[in-house]
C-alpha cells in the first residue's frame, strides 16, 4: 500500500473524497460546457482543465467560514469548494437572468458570491490582486481573523497591478496569499518569454515574503503549502506568494486554437499527468478509493452536471429593460 501522505497532513479518508469528488466535478462541468460552446448554445467558456489539482487543494486548505476569496477566471474548483453549485455556473454559462454572478451580464468565469466570500473580479487581468490586498488590509485594520486569497496565472504576474500589491502587502505584512497558477502560457507565450527569473517565486524576495514553486498537479502538496502560508498570514507573519506549476490542457479560451502555438506532442505528455487521474491512481493505492466508489462518484458527479445544463438551458434570459440596471440610478 502507497505512504498515506493525506493523513500526516491531517486530512481524513472522507476529505479527500471529497477533494476528489470536487476535481471531478470541475472537469466535468468544464467538458460539458466546451460541448454546449460547440454546439452553438453558450457563448464562451474559458477552462480549468488541468489545473483543478491547485484550485481544490488551495481552496480546501482555506477556512470556508471566514476567509475571502478572489478568483481569477479559470477557478472553478476554487469556487465550487467555497460553495457555488454547478446550477449557479450553468446559469453564468447560458448568462440567465438568475445567474448569482452578474444576472447575465458578464462574461463566464466573472465569480462572485457574496454570502459565500467569492469576490467577483473584472476582465482586465489582475485587478484582483490589489483587491484582495485590500481585504487583508481591512482585516488588519479592523482585527478580524481571516486570509485573503487571490489567484492568477504567470502573465499576470507581469502586470503592475501584482507588482504594486505584493509590494503594498509585503511592506505592511499582510494576512494576504498570492497563488500563481504557472499553466505555462500566457495565451500563447510561453513563460521562457514572459520570465527573465527561473520562477514566479522567486519575486517574493524583493517584497519580503516567503515564496514557494510547488507541483501544481498534485492537490496534497498544494494544500500543504496553502495551510502554512494560511497559518502564517494569521499569527501575524504576512503574505505568501506560491506558485502552483499546473499546464492548461484545452486552448485559452473556446476563441483560441492552441494548435498554432504547441506541439501535440507536449500535449500528450501533460495529459499523461492528468491531476484527476494521478489523484484517483493514489487514492486507489491508499485503499482510500475503490473501483465501485469511483464509479459511485463518478455517476453522482454526472448526475449533478445534466441536472444543472437542464435548469440552466430551460431558465429564463434576463427583461431586455434590465440591460441598465445598475449602470444608472434608478428612482
Amino acid at each position: 500500500m502507497a505512504q498515506n501522505r493525506h493523513q500526516a497532513l491531517g486530512l481524513s479518508d472522507d476529505t479527500v473524497l471529497e477533494m476528489y469528488e470536487t476535481m471531478l466535478l470541475a472537469r466535468k462541468l468544464d467538458e460539458r460546457m466546451w460541448l454546449l460552446n460547440r454546439a452553438g448554445k453558450i457563448p464562451f467558456v474559458i477552462s480549468c482543465q488541468g489545473q483543478e489539482a491547485a484550485q481544490v487543494g488551495a481552496a480546501f486548505a482555506l477556512d470556508r467560514t471566514k476567509d475571502y476569496v478572489l478568483p481569477y477566471y479559470r477557478d472553478v474548483g476554487v469556487v465550487l469548494t467555497f460553495g457555488m453549485t454547478p446550477r449557479e455556473l450553468m446559469l453564468a454559462a447560458f448568462a440567465k437572468a438568475e445567474d448569482p454572478n452578474s444576472g447575465g451580464r458578464q462574461m463566464p468565469g466573472h465569480f462572485g458570491k457574496k454570502k459565500n466570500r467569492i469576490v467577483t473580479g473584472s476582465s482586465p487581468v489582475t485587478t484582483q490582486v490589489p483587491h484582495a490586498v485590500g481585504f487583508a488590509l481591512a482585516a488588519k485594520m479592523e482585527k478580524k481573523d481571516f486570509v485573503a486569497f487571490v489567484t492568477f496565472g504567470e502573465g499576470s504576474s507581469n502586470q503592475g497591478d501584482f507588482h504594486e500589491g505584493a509590494n503594498f502587502a509585503g511592506v505592511h505584512k499582510l494576512p494576504v496569499i498570492f497563488m500563481c497558477e504557472n499553466n505555462k502560457y500566457a495565451i500563447s507565450v510561453p513563460i521562457s518569454k514572459q520570465l527573465a527569473c527561473e520562477k514566479v517565486s522567486d519575486r517574493a524576495i524583493g517584497y519580503g515574503m516567503p515564496g514557494y514553486t510547488v507541483d501544481g498537479t498534485d492537490p496534497l502538496e498544494v494544500y500543504r503549502v496553502v495551510k502554512e502560508a494560511a497559518d502564517r498570514a494569521r499569527r501575524g507573519e504576512g503574505p505568501t506568494l506560491i506558485e502552483a506549476v499546473t499546464y492548461r490542457l484545452t486552448s485559452h479560451s473556446s476563441d483560441d486554437d492552441h494548435r498554432v502555438y504547441r506541439t501535440e506532442e507536449e500535449l500528450a505528455e501533460a495529459r499523461a499527468k492528468d491531476p484527476i487521474v494521478s489523484f484517483a491512481n493514489y487514492l486507489k493505492e491508499t485503499g482510500v478509493l475503490t473501483d465501485q466508489l469511483d464509479e459511485d462518484i463518478q455517476a453522482r458527479v454526472m448526475k449533478e452536471v445534466n441536472e444543472a445544463t437542464d435548469y440552466a438551458e430551460k431558465a429564463p434570459y434576463a427583461e431586455p429593460e434590465h440591460a441598465l440596471r445598475y449602470v444608472y440610478a434608478e428612482e
